[in-house]
């Protein structure tokens, strides 16, 4: 997502501009005057950081793994925490970042509504495999359960809150998924998302 497309808003109480993440986007910053946000449902967010150099970012994907092959739109890559998770990593590390020094921190994976096939539990143990696979440490997590949540991370502190969304906004965050959801099994030949 350009810069110029993000959505922003300076938040008095925190004395630090909010930057939205959305699904299939990442952010990566090395401002103490800036947070990270985002509303997850069955989606996960992968926050990380490398305390030695200050910077961190967020990343906020819909589904594991899948066809990261887009040549025409590559962005949409992105939603898939394979190679979001990736882009995360590698935009650390092209900021002085190294890999060992990574904390990371996950939230999401909720079963807003039953299914037949959970979407919010495959990212879950996507994200509990992968990490174990490439070696790298869950500081803190807040992931599964039925509830939507709201996040909010600081990547030079690595200070992350997290709560509840049980209202409207809960709602706007399953129904935002649902549709990308659905665009994404049109488009990949009728993958049962949500």
């Amino acid at each position: 997502m350009q810069d110029s497309e993000r959505r922003t808003h300076y938040d008095s109480l925190a004395k630090a501009m909010a930057i939205w993440i959305f699904a299939g986007d990442y952010y990566v910053t090395s401002r103490p005057d800036q947070f990270l946000t985002t509303i997850l449902g069955s989606c996960v967010a992968v926050c990380m950081r490398d305390p030695q150099v200050g910077c961190g970012g967020m990343n906020h994907f819909l589904l594991p793994e899948g066809d990261e092959q887009h040549p025409e739109f590559p962005s949409l890559a992105l939603r898939y925490g394979s190679y979001s998770i990736e882009r995360l990593v590698n935009a650390i590390i092209s900021r002085g970042g190294k890999r060992e020094n990574i904390e990371a921190k996950v939230f999401g994976g909720a079963n807003v509504m039953a299914q037949s096939n959970p979407v919010g539990s495959r990212n879950v143990d996507f994200i509990e495999h992968y990490f174990a696979r490439e070696g790298l440490r869950i500081a803190a997590a807040d992931l599964r359960g039925t509830t939507a949540r709201k996040l909010r991370y600081y990547p030079v502190s690595g200070r992350a809150q997290v709560s509840e969304v049980r209202d409207s906004e809960g709602v706007a965050a399953f129904l935002a998924e649902r549709n990308i959801g659905e665009k994404i099994a049109r488009s990949e030949g009728g993958i049962e998302v949500f």
